[in-house]
């Protein structure tokens, strides 16, 4: 009982006990057996059971704790199961020659630094529960209230769909707040963009500041450049951050790139 109550903290996860929204999931992520599956803190396998039927080629579950990963090893011992906290997974490293799909009930408190770095490091087809809030923000377009970095910074790699709401009383514990399940689809590698590192620096320092102006927020890099870009895209250096898209951010990153070096 300590030991449960042990890992429940240390995911600050709530388990997934619907098993029709666990296969709905996983139904969403359109699994054949050519694709190899990552999983990102399976916990007590809600997802796993399903994956394994869909038939992948391999199934590598991630998960940092310490008492459910030999639990999840000794119930699953098809998979690989990686004792590892996907903060600090090497997604870059994932083999290129293979047919990444990444699904996982993400913990809220580490959803966004998750996905912010499989998006712009690997090359994988993703399916997330993540808060309903963050599933908004990371699928709303320039102009909304809630475009922010995040939802930048993962349109700037991927296509992404918001799928369906979940509520909280499938999970125990029950959460405050609804989940909602979202999808990635990787852009051709030609469409993204190559400096990834400045171009973070650039969209964070913009949406610091996302009630200021253009204008006012770039004060110390405006240049020619930069007013033939706002001219050529048609933006108002009155507008705010959430005024721009992907696109617009990547293209004013060529302009300002001497003031933000990756």
């Amino acid at each position: 009982m300590q030991n449960k109550h042990r890992a429940k903290k240390s995911l600050g996860q709530n388990f997934l006990q619907d098993a029709n929204i666990a296969r709905k999931i996983v139904d969403s992520l359109k699994i054949n057996e050519s694709d190899s599956v990552i999983e990102i803190g399976p916990g007590q396998g809600a997802l796993t059971k399903f994956i394994l039927e869909a038939g992948p080629e391999s199934l590598t579950l991630v998960e940092k704790d310490r008492d459910l990963a030999p639990a999840l090893a000794a119930k699953y011992p098809e998979a690989d199961v990686k004792l590892e906290d996907a903060l600090k997974f090497d997604w870059a490293g994932l083999d290129k020659d293979k047919q990444w799909k990444i699904v996982g009930n993400l913990p809220y408190n580490v959803a966004s630094k998750i996905m912010w770095d499989i998006a712009a490091r690997s090359n994988a087809t993703c399916v997330f529960m993540v808060q309903h809030e963050v599933g908004m923000r990371i699928t709303s377009g320039p102009g909304s209230k809630k475009y922010g970095a995040i939802s930048v910074w993962v349109q700037s790699f991927c296509k992404t769909d918001y799928l369906f709401q979940v509520p909280p009383t499938v999970f125990k514990p029950k959460p405050k707040v609804d989940s909602a399940v979202i999808k990635f689809f990787p852009l051709p590698e030609e469409e993204k963009p190559s400096d990834i590192e400045g171009l973070a620096k650039l969209v964070k320092y913009c949406f610091q500041y996302r009630r200021k102006q253009l204008g006012k927020i770039l004060k110390s890099f405006i240049s020619d450049a930069v007013l033939e870009w706002a001219e050529q895209e048609g933006v108002s250096l009155k507008d705010r951050p959430e005024a721009l898209s992907p696109l617009q951010f990547q293209s004013l990153y060529k302009c300002v790139k001497n003031d933000f070096p990756s």
